[in-house]
């Protein structure tokens, strides 16, 4: 199996089809020059997780678009996951009952977004380790298929085709981050915003431990370093 050593010379649906014919396990890691660094991890050339580097997860922002979360149900499962130091989808089945299935299906979600957003990458330094640990949330059991991950990917072969350049520095993130489209108004963005620092907001947790009220600072302040960098962008 033979990778090529930058992205610019590939596509992020070529090496996932290179992967999945080798059947093989581990990570693959885009490095961008930046210094951010982007894994998918696959088993048997399947792909089990997307990490995004500097993104957080829009689970919940998922569910909520679907239906299936309210924002009293958002904000209790943060807290609880927090607290416990379990996924929010873990704490989501397990506390709050909801569907095995619909959270799954937020994940698949998830992921394939996720996928969808390193294409927009330009360039990195490709590399493939079988020694990196996936995370605790990837999909061991029912990695996606080669249909959902591969489908619709661009391949060299389509290079002719025009698509839209990535924004520098650390955009991709934050686009993630206020779990917001990269075509998204400014009125959205505030929107996003807003609805987050409410739910992010330590002021508006009374009740919550030290602890919790440290992680929902950190996390506050990184949506609202997001926010003003993508504000600045599409303003």
């Amino acid at each position: 199996m033979h990778l090529p050593g930058r992205l610019k010379a590939t596509t992020v649906g070529d090496l996932l089809g290179t992967l999945h014919r080798a059947r093989a396990s581990g990570t693959l890691e885009l490095s961008e020059d930046s210094g951010r660094v982007h894994r998918m991890h696959l088993v048997e050339g399947r792909v089990t997780s997307v990490e995004l580097d500097g993104a957080s997860s829009p689970l919940l922002t998922i569910l909520r678009q679907s239906g299936h979360v309210d924002e009293s149900l958002q904000r209790r499962s943060i807290l609880r996951a927090m607290s416990s130091r379990r996924m929010v989808g873990e704490v989501l089945v397990a506390d709050f009952q909801l569907s095995p299935a619909v959270v799954g299906a937020a994940v698949r979600k998830q992921l394939l977004e996720r996928l969808a957003l390193l294409e927009r990458l330009v360039d990195a330094r490709v590399s493939f380790r079988v020694t990196v640990r996936a995370p605790p949330s990837a999909l061991r059991d029912e990695p996606l298929d080669a249909g959902e991950f591969l489908r619709g990917r661009r391949r060299a072969r389509d290079r002719g085709t025009p698509t839209p350049a990535p924004s520098r520095s650390t955009t991709t993130g934050a686009w993630v981050l206020l779990g917001v489209p990269r075509d998204a108004t400014p009125d959205e963005l505030k929107r996003a915003y807003r609805k987050l620092a409410r739910d992010l907001h330590p002021d508006l947790h009374p009740h919550a431990t030290a602890e919790e009220r440290a992680a929902l600072s950190q996390r506050f302040s990184a949506v609202t370093t997001a926010y003003n960098e993508l504000r600045s962008r599409v303003a």
